[in-house]
């Protein structure tokens, strides 16, 4: 059985991307959380993590004696490896638009992720505020997933980005979370498919999961976890 190594529900926004795209999509696997002591070399969680791959962060992928890690690349090995399963969208133009904006999640929006770390347990609605009055960065990166979003919902008249489910909406599920977290504004139908993104049963049991932990800590960064 496949094996998927992940950090602590609440704050691993990279673990959670393979995680619900799994579930949501019946590949079985077990699950093997490394709760996050610290990120000191000599944590607890740095030792387990670091003999699986070179970069000792989460997630990780075992599969027989494959290891894959960082979690674009365990999206593109599953796409491949259960072709029946639809992980990307079906049409050529939109499978590589699906994989442009997966990329650009991948790299970019440091602004919110930088400042809006995962915290699924929490309610911050005056931090979102106040880092959209001082914080640039965060602004425009959340006017961007608007725009990309609401193109996306337009284009293929959803429910979800490109009408089914796809790799491109668990990869942005974590946004949701921060979104709702941080109680940033966003048009009502952004809202609305945030909440039909979260009733998914794989989403679903992801933030059941996370809200049950009663294991939170108290990082500056918790976000900065994995890839």
């Amino acid at each position: 059985m496949r094996k998927l190594y992940i950090g602590n529900k609440n704050y691993s926004s990279w673990s959670m991307r393979p995680w619900v795209l799994m579930k949501q999509a019946g590949i079985a696997f077990d699950e093997v959380m490394v709760r996050f002591d610290s990120f000191e070399a000599e944590s607890q969680f740095k030792h387990t993590i670091a003999p699986l791959n070179p970069v000792a962060k989460v997630p990780v992928l075992v599969d027989g004696d494959l290891v894959v890690w960082d979690t674009l690349a365990i999206a593109e090995y599953l796409a491949e490896t259960f072709p029946d399963k639809a992980l990307w969208p079906k049409g050529a133009a939109d499978r590589a638009r699906a994989r442009s904006i997966c990329a650009e999640m991948h790299s970019g929006f440091g602004g919110l992720r930088g400042h809006c770390g995962m915290n699924i347990e929490a309610s911050l609605p005056e931090v979102g505020a106040k880092l959209l009055k001082e914080q640039p960065g965060v602004r425009s990166d959340l006017d961007r997933i608007v725009q990309m979003w609401s193109d996306l919902l337009g284009t293929h008249g959803g429910p979800l980005l490109f009408g089914e489910f796809t790799i491109a909406d668990a990869y942005f599920a974590p946004i949701g979370t921060r979104i709702k977290t941080y109680g940033l504004p966003v048009p009502a139908a952004i809202s609305a498919y945030i909440e039909r993104v979260q009733a998914l049963p794989g989403i679903k049991a992801w933030i059941d999961e996370a809200l049950a932990e009663k294991d939170f800590l108290q990082f500056e960064e918790p976000y900065r976890t994995g890839r």
